[in-house]
């Protein structure tokens, strides 16, 4: 293993990858994509068809509910071990992969496959870690997704970190490199997915990678993005997959009891592969995630919000503007000397105590066409949020510890990562 990337938290790993296959039918989208269009996993299956395809290997969450769950769990596992046992992967040993991912619209976005030592992850908030998430992990989201990692041989990454590296330090050199690096793969990705090249690092870029990070990780960096001294370095911040993470995590902790740290320290299960990209990518778009409360007496939640700040009032000014919106009403509410670095936490622990006090439902809505229109029905309530600057991100996880649930969106779900890139998590 490379001593260079001791510090991060961060390795080149045992990249298992398909040799000789149709690699358009091999790629597929998140587990967690089109959970609500069943039509979209059946398109995939017609167009999969019996070739290889990570489609085998992994649980779409639309199905992690069905009836029959516990056999789609075993098809999984011995699908895996079938294509170990067939030959249908090659090793990159010790190895980096850059990626380039034209996305739906037309734009690169630049990554980097490794994998993390579980141990530099902690998902609690406040966590000092070297590895956070971004927002709160729901705790009762894991066991289901541990079910399906639990006995599987290999794992595959839908997880992508972000780094905070303005001066592009880390994967922006790759990218200049590229038209001289050995290329691993060059195709279309199915369902208007777009299109994906990778490339393997050589030994002398993977040495610049790792001095590149650890130059992220010092106090004088933290002093120039946070204005902060002495305190933990932050390098990796969940982008998208925290449950996935943290569920790789809980099992990894699960199989460490009864074991000394010599055995529990060499486990493969002890990392996670994963995605890299920079915060500052050109092609990287935060979107916001609006929220519509369902069964709600909108007088009672205005009471409940002018209670809780008092000072809030009607119009855009400075400090967090959000757009209130109810039958035959809209209206900008500023809520100026916020306590919090965003609009959405400002929201949403009123949100929150009304659902505690009150009852009611709560939804997290993609889009302000489709907010407004439920937030006018009777009886509901919609409340659009600005946009996450991506400059604020890694400010906020430093002061708040995490953001609220459903904060941001990184991108369309047919941008989000495809299965590619496989590593066993058993020896």
């Amino acid at each position: 293993m490379n001593h260079k990337f001791e510090k991060l938290g961060f390795y080149p790993a045992d990249i298992l990858l398909p040799k000789d296959q149709d690699m358009t039918k091999w790629a597929v989208v998140a587990c967690d994509q089109f959970t609500s269009e069943p039509e979209y996993w059946q398109a995939v299956e017609q167009q999969v068809g019996d070739a290889p395809s990570t489609l085998r290997l992994i649980l779409p969450e639309a199905n992690l509910k069905a009836p029959n769950v516990d056999e789609y769990i075993q098809n999984i596992n011995d699908a895996m071990s079938k294509y170990i046992a067939d030959g249908v992967f090659e090793t990159l040993t010790d190895s980096l992969i850059y990626i380039e991912r034209q996305q739906s619209d037309g734009k690169i976005r630049h990554g980097l496959i490794g994998m993390v030592d579980l141990d530099a992850y902690d998902f609690t908030p406040g966590s000092g870690a070297l590895i956070r998430a971004t927002e709160g992990t729901v705790l009762d989201r894991i066991p289901p997704r541990a079910r399906v990692r639990r006995n599987a041989p290999i794992e595959l990454p839908h997880v992508m970190l972000l780094i905070d590296d303005p001066d592009k330090t880390v994967i922006e050199p790759l990218t200049a490199a590229a038209g001289t690096m050995e290329t691993l793969y060059d195709f279309d990705l199915m369902q208007n997915g777009g299109h994906i090249k990778g490339f393997k690092l050589s030994q002398k870029q993977i040495d610049a990678v790792a001095d590149a990070l650890e130059g992220l990780t010092t106090d004088e960096a933290m002093q120039k993005k946070y204005n902060v001294s002495g305190v933990a370095p932050l390098l990796f911040a969940v982008g998208d997959g925290n449950h996935s993470l943290a569920t790789a995590k809980a099992c990894y902790e699960e199989q460490k009891k009864g074991k000394t740290p010599e055995e529990y320290l060499a486990l493969p299960a002890r990392y996670a592969l994963v995605e890299v990209v920079n915060n500052h990518d050109d092609a990287l778009q935060f979107e916001p995630i609006h929220r519509v409360l369902f069964g709600v007496d909108h007088e009672k939640f205005m009471n409940a919000f002018r209670a809780a700040y008092p000072n809030a009032y009607e119009g855009k000014g400075d400090g967090h503007t959000i757009e209130f919106v109810w039958e035959g009403v809209t209206k900008f509410i500023t809520v100026p000397d916020p306590k919090v670095q965003l609009a959405v936490g400002t929201l949403q622990s009123v949100i929150d105590q009304y659902l505690k006090d009150n009852g009611g439902e709560v939804d997290y809505i993609h889009g302000d066409d489709v907010t407004r229109e439920l937030g006018s029905k009777p009886g509901n309530m919609g409340f659009l949020l600005p946009a996450m600057g991506k400059e604020q991100l890694f400010k906020t996880v430093m002061a708040d510890g995490v953001l609220p649930r459903k904060t941001f969106s990184m991108g369309h779900a047919q941008d989000k990562r495809y299965y590619i890139e496989a590593r066993k998590i058993v020896k």
